[in-house]
């Protein structure tokens, strides 16, 4: 059994066990509802309303309440230098259809409902994005006393490599020195 309901001022065509997305609903979050404005039933017979088909209803689930992916807005006036941008996220809700019953007869799903909080999933991802950069700025600590004493080592050979180098300097111009003196002594 299918139905043809009507919500948002669009149609939707559902059956039990679908999940369908539309425009924000003022329902709670898990709140099992009916909808009454169903235009059409159909199945093993068909109803079609003027415009509601009488004493036919779905009982649905709200299992999320979000928004929907960023979409572009542009404006553009050809040769006017008029050009506009924005962005756009519009709100939705995701129903789950569990019954559509019309003349006694009650098509159900044996699924359950899967609510999500898309709220608290969002926060429970920031907190653990918080908690790793507190993880990795302890582990940097660490890691940077460490690399301080690395460095500080590393300074230190250079320091006794560059005295042993002015030694060798110093001692060589001392030779030559000492060489020139001899030779204009001779002389």
């Amino acid at each position: 059994m299918y139905a043809i309901i009507r919500t948002g001022g669009k149609q939707y065509k559902v059956q039990a066990g679908d999940v369908v997305q539309v425009d924000k609903l003022e329902q709670a979050l898990g709140a099992e509802f009916e909808i009454n404005e169903v235009l059409m039933v159909g199945g093993e017979s068909t109803a079609v309303g003027q415009p509601l088909v009488k004493g036919a209803k779905v009982t649905v689930v709200v299992t999320k309440q979000a928004k929907t992916r960023k979409e572009i807005v542009f404006k553009k006036k050809r040769r006017q230098g008029y050009r506009k941008f924005a962005t756009h996220k519009q709100e939705f809700t995701e129903l789950f259809v569990k019954a559509i019953s019309f003349d006694g007869k009650t098509a159900k799903t044996d699924e359950a409902a899967k609510v999500v909080d898309v709220k608290a999933v969002r926060a429970e991802k920031a907190q653990a994005r918080v908690t790793a950069r507190k993880e990795r700025a302890a582990n940097k600590g660490t890691a940077e006393v460490v690399k301080k004493a690395a460095k500080k080592v590393a300074k230190k050979k250079v320091a006794k490599k560059a005295v042993k180098k002015t030694v060798k300097k110093a001692t060589k111009a001392g030779a030559k020195k000492k060489v020139a003196k001899k030779t204009s002594k001779k002389a």
